[in-house]
């Protein structure tokens, strides 16, 4: 899990979409091999932070079924960036999959969206 460590969710803002201010632990483990002198938040991570974010939300355990249009728009470096703000939108669809829709931006500088489904599990 990387809620708390990783990253702490500092404050959510519920409405047609979901606003989330996330600050990132620029002192995290994961940046000793993800670049020493240079941290360079991984994909993986934010894929993980967005799971656990919608986690989080719905409090629900849920199993990233589907995972589309991952986009990686700016190298995302905790020292400079320890603010972001995840934006996002979830739908219920007919198949009983949840649909996230989520980007991670600070200002006007993107650096990650994605499309994921989720299952309960």
């Amino acid at each position: 899990m990387l809620l708390n460590d990783y990253f702490k969710i500092k404050n959510i803002e519920s409405g047609e979409k979901y606003l989330i201010d996330i600050e990132l632990n620029a002192n995290h483990k994961v940046y000793q091999g993800h670049f020493p002198g240079n941290p360079v938040a991984p994909g993986v991570c934010l894929t993980q932070m967005v799971k656990e974010t919608v986690e989080h939300i719905t409090n629900k355990k849920l199993t990233m079924v589907t995972g589309d249009n991952i986009k990686f728009t700016a190298i995302l470096n905790p020292e400079i960036t320890p603010f972001v703000q995840m934006t996002l939108s979830l739908k219920t669809k007919e198949n009983g999959l949840l649909q996230a829709d989520s980007s991670v931006k600070s200002g006007e500088i993107g650096y990650f969206s994605i499309k994921a489904s989720f299952k309960e599990g």
